[in-house]
């Protein structure tokens, strides 16, 4: 009988095919960066657990990269023998191999038993939790292991960090003993299913849909879309498909054309997709879009943030998961025409926010429209950035209230085939300046490399020469996006007189 890990078990829950991949054909698998950032915090949030359910540092954490499975088994045998916490004690039995993030003694009826947590570096208890901890307490119950409970511990981001490597309320427990004892059958089935479809020789016919995302990202998906008849122009390009009639309408056919989906469907802007994307045409209004921006004279500010998201706080007054801005840049554009460029990056390791505060209010100005992409992100962050520092709260708001959305200019007056339903400045922009690319810059080439750059680059451990490295890739990234906006208002604008020279 094969034995299955955890993982692998949650695996055929999401798609038994990317079970039978997992096994069979494992370097198909391609793992996004998100789901990479996912792993790194579940790591950081695990270290802290074990520092949380073991203050006096009493218990044993087994090294499973370093023991490997069958000695880090035979060390739990010896452990289960003490009365002290074990992490990443591990157990095989029915069919199953799971490691116990936190294995903690108590007593039962006079009788030393454990209590059992799984550590999750997400805000909530999911569903595929609750299968989790089913599945770890059916294997370590078959294993002979006393179990008196069982609970998930998540992140709670409504703490807030006190500062001092104090993470107490970090983490909330969600106790599912009884559920999770419940569902033994349950998982004695799965077990069961999982061994047919591994046995099988070929691989099992499926289709995608929602389970190549929910609970998570499948890192197969691309290999079985590539599998499957590709529609010559897919109606997956209709933009916010929200309407009951529309969302059915994806649901019954796998792969849809785009010409099949009937007119009255769609909304103005689904349409315009539709009919430009069909005929190879632009729709550009540009009377249209440069009387919008003949309201806003020069001088002109581009602005855009870059911001981290931690699941562990690093400073005082934070909240996990809290976006933290720490870079911005701005193009001026004065009067004359004449453009400048000035730019915050703070990779020093300690909190940002206040030089990043004070260094927008000066690099800003006073006057003049302050152009963002997609303005309630950067908006957000200003406010949240007033309410943290009052004595510069009237010079930040006021910068909110100078902010232009260039993505609603783009959204209203145009729209290009090659940007496929999505008017993300990457996707606009080669249509308007194609000698401008994202993807022609180093290291560095969306939000999300730029958020675990940044925590690459605060880290202790990180070399110097490395951190160098990723200044300079996230100084080009973020010049890249507000010139950007300077090219897209100059087209929009109707500026062509005016001779930008190249970031």
């Amino acid at each position: 009988m094969r034995i299955f890990s955890k993982s692998k078990i949650i695996a055929f829950r999401q798609c038994p095919r990317r079970l039978w991949l997992e096994i069979h054909k494992p370097e198909l698998r391609r793992d996004s960066s998100s789901a990479q950032a996912r792993f790194k915090a579940g790591d950081r949030v695990g270290e802290i657990a074990r520092n949380l359910y073991d203050p006096r540092g009493q218990g044993t954490f087994i090294d499973i990269g370093e023991l490997g499975i069958s000695r880090s088994l035979a060390k739990t045998r010896g452990l289960l023998e003490q009365n002290k916490p074990v992490f990443e004690a591990g157990f095989s039995a029915g069919g199953g191999l799971v490691f116990a993030d936190a294995l903690l003694p108590v007593r039962r009826k006079g009788a030393r038993a454990w209590r059992m947590v799984e550590v999750k570096s997400a805000a909530s208890v999911k569903g595929y939790h609750r299968d989790d901890a089913a599945i770890q307490a059916f294997v370590a119950r078959q294993a002979g292991v006393s179990l008196a409970s069982i609970a998930v511990a998540h992140v709670d981001t409504s703490w807030v960090y006190p500062g001092m490597q104090d993470y107490q309320g970090l983490l909330r427990e969600e106790d599912l003993t009884q559920e999770a004892f419940g569902r033994s059958g349950e998982v004695r089935e799965w077990i069961s299913e999982a061994q047919v479809v591994a046995a099988k020789t070929r691989m099992p016919k499926a289709c995608t849909g929602t389970q190549c995302s929910t609970p998570f990202e499948c890192g197969f998906s691309a290999y079985c879309s590539s599998l499957e008849p590709q529609a010559e122009l897919s109606a997956n390009v209709l933009p916010r498909v929200q309407t009951k009639a529309l969302r059915a309408l994806f649901a019954e056919q796998r792969t849809l054309e785009l010409a099949d989906v009937a007119d009255d469907l769609l909304n103005e802007r689904q349409l315009r997709v539709k009919t430009h994307t069909l005929a190879g045409t632009v729709f550009f209004d540009g009377d249209k879009s440069a009387l919008a921006l003949s309201r806003y004279p020069l001088p002109a500010y581009f602005v855009d943030f870059e911001t981290a998201q931690l699941a562990v706080p690093l400073w005082s007054g934070f909240k996990p998961y809290q976006q933290v801005p720490f870079q911005f840049s701005v193009h001026k554009l004065d009067r004359r025409g004449d453009l400048s460029h000035r730019e915050f990056l703070d990779l020093s390791g300690d909190d940002p926010t206040r030089g990043f505060a004070e260094a927008l209010v000066k690099d800003c100005g006073k006057r003049g429209p302050v152009y963002v992409y997609n303005a309630a992100f950067e908006r957000s962050r200003v406010r949240e950035l007033a309410e943290r520092y009052p004595d510069l709260a009237n010079d930040l708001l006021a910068i909110n209230e100078r902010m232009v959305d260039l993505l609603r200019i783009t959204e209203t007056y145009y729209y290009h085939p090659d940007q496929l339903g999505s008017w993300s400045i990457k996707k606009v922009l080669p249509t308007v300046a194609p000698e401008l690319r994202y993807d022609d810059l180093d290291g560095i080439q969306d939000g999300g490399m730029a958020m675990d750059a940044y925590q690459e680059a605060v880290d202790p451990e990180t070399p110097h020469d490395r951190k160098v490295q990723l200044r300079a890739q996230l100084r080009k990234y973020c010049a890249l996006d507000t010139f950007a906006m300077v090219r897209l208002w100059q087209f929009f604008a109707g500026r062509n007189d005016l001779e930008l020279p190249l970031p």
